[in-house]
């Protein structure tokens, strides 16, 4: 399933990074959906490229019940990100790969911070996937759009999250 969502920051590049990787930002964004972070690592140094790995426990109250009966009431979702240093023009790219713990459902992504003169458009683009057989697509499908409007939460949460900082 096609994964693909939009949205724009008045923020330039670099604050919208810095508040992408921020430890309190993630635990933020995770309890605003009713969830937790367990754990956050970020090897290299967020000013060139780096690999950030954020660990999750999320909820499933949210999830159609076909997920749920195989998931129980949580999921424990590692998000790995793999960024480039920034560009020229200060805009960035990361290779998302999400993964949930115990479900053989696969999020590949690429996400790009893309600098313009009002600001940062944060753009996510990839697939979801589920080697379930014969229930796989239909995983995937009822995924894809939870996985897009968790994506576009993080962004509309930066916006307020610098905000308030």
């Amino acid at each position: 399933m096609a994964l693909s969502a939009s949205t724009s920051l008045p923020h330039d590049v670099e604050t919208v990074t810095a508040t992408f990787t921020d430890e309190g930002f993630l635990r933020s964004v995770s309890e605003h959906v009713g969830g937790s972070l367990q754990s956050l690592e970020i090897d290299g140094e967020v000013a060139g490229a780096f690999v950030l790995t954020a660990v999750r426990t999320l909820p499933t109250t949210r999830m159609p019940d076909i997920a749920r009966k195989f998931v129980g009431e949580t999921l424990k979702v590692t998000q790995r990100e793999q960024w480039s240093a920034p560009a020229a023009d200060g805009s960035r790219a990361a290779v998302i790969d999400l993964s949930v713990a115990g479900v053989p459902l696969k999020v590949n992504a690429e996400q790009r911070l893309v600098a313009g003169g009002a600001g940062t458009t944060v753009e996510v683009e990839g697939t979801v996937s589920s080697s379930i057989p014969f229930l796989g697509d239909k995983i995937a499908k009822a995924a894809e759009p939870m996985i897009g409007k968790a994506l576009t939460i993080q962004a509309t949460q930066a916006g307020k999250w610098i905000g308030a900082n």
